[in-house]
């Protein structure tokens, strides 16, 4: 714990617009994306000294910045009362298939089976944790995207923005 409250965690935006994540000055957007990161998330997350930090740091970053947030408990821990609640789901097989070719874009393939064989898992723990477990929000527009394409996933959720907005 001593290690997470001395880390400094910045939110910033590119000349592009892209939303970057700074962790003691260093830039660690897509580190945080790296499957040794995701195999660990749920399991550091469930410790409730942890859960609480996050959870302050992540409400923190929303009031100072106009965010977009992803995460198994944004919409019913994290921001409740947010503008837009979007719950995006989509088959473990169709997240495994992206998983798997992200990975490999970036030069780190892994395993289909193993993969999918970890999406499960994860889904199960972070469904069956006792605190803040993984539901929809009542007030979210699901959106499954197992059929989908990224354009069209893409203009889904930005329709859906744009009526949640009005």
């Amino acid at each position: 714990m001593e290690l997470l409250r001395s880390a400094k965690v910045e939110l910033r935006y590119g000349d592009e617009g892209l939303q970057r994540m700074f962790l003691n000055g260093e830039d660690v957007s897509e580190e945080i994306r790296l499957p040794e990161v995701s195999r660990y998330a749920s399991a550091v997350s469930a410790h409730s000294g942890v859960r609480a930090y996050l959870l302050e740091m992540q409400r923190d970053l929303a009031r100072k910045h106009s965010v977009v947030m992803d995460g198994r408990d944004i919409g019913t821990v994290v921001l409740p009362n947010a503008d837009v609640k979007i719950f995006l789901t989509a088959s473990a097989e169709a997240r495994a298939q992206r998983r798997c070719m992200e990975l490999r874009q970036r030069g780190t393939p892994e395993s289909f089976d193993q993969v999918l064989s970890e999406i499960v898992q994860r889904d199960w723990d972070d469904t069956h944790r006792a605190a803040a477990p993984l539901r929809q929000a009542e007030d979210a527009v699901v959106v499954d995207t197992t059929d989908l394409d990224f354009q069209e996933s893409l203009a889904v959720l930005l329709q859906v923005v744009g009526e949640e907005m009005e």
